[in-house]
């Protein structure tokens, strides 16, 4: 009976133990953005802290005081048709982002599951109903916001 109480003892359980216990903060700096459309890079690090923020139990801080960091490059944006009327005019679009990210402790030692991570999201969207290529490309920077938090779990 005490070997099966001793066996459970470091069995932890709950969200807090999905993540790295010997990291506290993290810091994102500005994510670049190879794209020419504006503001991408803005949006999607505004989105990946509160992400952040509400999924981890790690603390954004400043660059000096930070146990982690966690870098992300937009390499490409793209819009495309993906269906069109009986004229031509773009019925159905398609936006989509890749994104490069990569998350190390002090000395540089990854932390992910992978050195340097590749997230790809696309999303259809249709103009005639009052989508826009904004509202497309907000869709995508939260679902990929999400998708580097998820990265940031400890595998199993």
């Amino acid at each position: 009976m005490i070997g099966a109480i001793a066996g459970c003892k470091a069995y932890q359980f709950g969200a807090p133990t999905l993540h790295n216990c010997t990291i506290r903060s993290v810091y994102v700096p500005m994510i670049e953005s190879d794209s020419f459309r504006r503001f991408l890079g803005p949006r999607l690090t505004e989105a990946v802290i509160k992400q952040i923020e509400l999924d981890t139990p790690f603390v954004i801080a400043a660059p000096e005081n930070a146990d982690s960091f966690l870098v992300a490059k937009i390499l490409r944006d793209t819009k495309s048709v993906q269906g069109e009327t009986i004229n031509d005019d773009p019925r159905v679009l398609e936006a989509g982002i890749q994104v490069e990210v990569t998350w190390t402790d002090r000395s540089g030692n990854p932390l992910s599951q992978r050195q340097l991570i590749r997230i790809s999201r696309d999303v259809d969207f249709i103009p005639e109903v009052g989508q826009s290529l904004t509202t497309a490309h907000q869709e995508i920077i939260n679902k990929i916001a999400s998708d580097i938090v998820n990265q940031m779990e400890t595998p199993w």
